[in-house]
């Protein structure tokens, strides 16, 4: 599928009834009454297009401005992620579509979605509204390979295998081999989390586990479901989506596994069925009240949303049941949404004998671009910080709030404020307010940089790179130390001495070391680059 859906529409006169009903064929492998049709070029012309836009709701929706490429399958797509879709009605001549639901509700907060989120196919902008009919009886000696089409999600979403001597096209469905998917993260220009994941796969059934991991130099993940079928829906209704607009391509497969075995509950790796399991790499583990909020899952739909710690916000949709499909489903692929949420974080708690905007940008930067930087002037133990984009934003909030700088526990949350204000010229704040929009150190500035895949939490293991031939080992064990910290290991990379670990006693003394040290002149216009690592050496 190339893309996702769109806006809202018009239905059907109730004149063409006649139309509509035709032989109803119900479907050998469940309790539904209905199947796929692409009306021929005689019963277009009867679909006049007249429902009004405010018409009453109807699990019957009007989808209409669809590219003239569009298949059955995407069309189907668009009203998985709202409830089980029962029947279709192609008009290629017309551009337009019938989608039939198996609930009003689901159809409600379907329309209700994309009245806030225009809904896009290919590129191109689609409307969706109630139609004035009630159900869809249709044909289904018309159009061969649509009937097979909805067979096959009839299938998925039933729990069984497409009839035998069915053709099904490529881009429905084969039977289901496993409950574990495999993602890989295609154009990965922002950053894609844990949380990201399971918000978006939540959707399609209970997502028990996930594992993910760097490979080739790209993100992947595994996943996995309670029931095969829902890896089958999830796969059908997500490969080949982008998560956020023209990127984060998801492609997804079954895995061979059957099963994952989780160790650790942390930002690469979750068992939501074990919310005991310990965060391993020294990390503090889950919060008692965060663990038994995952045991609860309770949401609007049944979704762990909301239990999830650090999980993106839903879209500020109005309508609730809308916002809570909006949650699971709403980050895939919508156009025009931004990667969202507020930039401007508050961070409070700070040392302020110590502190300055410069050390809490070179922090900061490790999780985005940091633009401006303010501390307060009457509440110097606190500052606002202005990244990039609301990705950044949060991404910086997860991984370190909590954490340990300059011997203090800072806390960091979003800001109310939209942007980070400079002083009028000519006004002296102190050195309080920095100004960081065009630094030669950020860290995201180039699409697709390699450094999207290299986001970890605060470690004790510092990842060092550019570093030049003439400087050696004992160089840099005595630099970090001079930080005021121990070095407890240290080892260059085998291929390339460029790069190598040095692991502190502490991820409080790597905190420290890593904000005196990025950037430091190691001679020969060599300036050291520090990160954070996931690996211990």
């Amino acid at each position: 599928m190339d893309g996702i859906v769109t806006d809202v529409a018009v239905g059907v006169k109730r004149g063409s009834d006649e139309l509509l009903s035709g032989s109803v064929l119900s479907s050998p492998n469940s309790n539904m009454t209905s199947m796929v049709v692409t009306a021929n070029g005689n019963d277009s012309k009867k679909f006049k297009g007249e429902d009004k836009m405010d018409g009453a709701p109807s699990r019957v929706l009007h989808i209409r401005k669809l590219p003239g490429e569009v298949t059955e399958t995407e069309v189907i797509a668009l009203g998985l992620p709202f409830g089980k879709v029962t029947n279709i009605l192609m008009l290629k001549g017309k551009n337009q579509a019938f989608l039939e639901l198996a609930t009003e509700e689901a159809a409600i907060t379907m329309v209700n979605y994309y009245s806030a989120v225009t809904p896009h196919l290919r590129n191109q902008p689609i409307y969706i509204q109630y139609s004035n009919h009630k159900e869809l009886k249709t044909d289904n000696t018309l159009n061969q390979r649509a009937q097979a089409v909805l067979q096959a999600v009839t299938a998925v979403q039933t729990a069984n295998t497409p009839l035998s001597g069915t053709t099904v096209s490529e881009s429905a469905v084969t039977p289901a081999q496993s409950p574990v998917l495999r993602i890989i993260i295609d154009n990965m220009y922002y950053p894609v989390t844990l949380d990201v994941l399971h918000q978006i796969f939540s959707k399609f059934g209970a997502v028990l586990k996930i594992i993910t991991f760097t490979k080739n130099n790209q993100f992947q993940a595994l996943l996995q479901y309670g029931d095969p079928v829902n890896a089958q829906q999830a796969k059908l209704a997500l490969d080949g989506q982008n998560i956020y607009n023209a990127c984060c391509t998801l492609r997804i497969d079954f895995s061979k596994l059957v099963n994952l075995n989780v160790k650790y509950n942390n930002d690469k790796s979750r068992d939501y069925t074990r919310p005991d399991l310990p965060s391993g790499d020294g990390q503090p583990a889950l919060d008692p009240a965060i663990a038994a909020a995952f045991a609860k899952e309770t949401s609007l739909l049944g979704l762990p949303v909301a239990a999830v710690p650090g999980a993106l916000s839903p879209l500020a949709i109005p309508n609730a049941a809308a916002a809570a499909a909006a949650a699971a489903a709403g980050r895939v692929g919508m156009p025009g949404v931004s990667a969202g949420g507020n930039t401007v974080l508050l961070v409070s708690n700070l040392n302020e004998e110590m502190v300055t905007p410069q050390s809490l940008f070179t922090l900061f930067g490790v999780y985005g671009d940091v633009q401006r930087v303010k501390i307060l002037y009457n509440k110097k133990d606190s500052a606002l910080i202005q990244m990039a984009d609301g990705n950044q934003s949060q991404l910086a909030m997860n991984h370190l709030n909590g954490q340990k700088m300059y011997g203090k526990i800072i806390r960091v949350t979003l800001s109310k404020h939209q942007t980070v204000q400079l002083p009028r010229e000519g006004l002296d704040d102190q050195g309080l307010t920095k100004d960081f929009g065009n630094s030669p150190l950020h860290r995201f500035k180039k699409p697709g940089s390699k450094n999207f895949q290299n986001i970890f939490p605060p470690s004790a293991t510092l990842h060092l790179s550019n570093i030049p031939p003439s400087v050696a080992e004992e160089d840099l064990r005595t630099l970090f130390a001079n930080t005021g910290g121990t070095v407890k290991a240290f080892k260059f990379f085998q291929r390339d001495h460029k790069m190598a670990l040095l692991q502190m006693a502490t991820v409080e003394e790597a905190i420290q070391a890593l904000i005196d040290l990025h950037n430091y002149n190691l001679g020969e216009n060599h300036h050291l680059r520090v990160s954070f690592s996931k690996s211990t050496i």
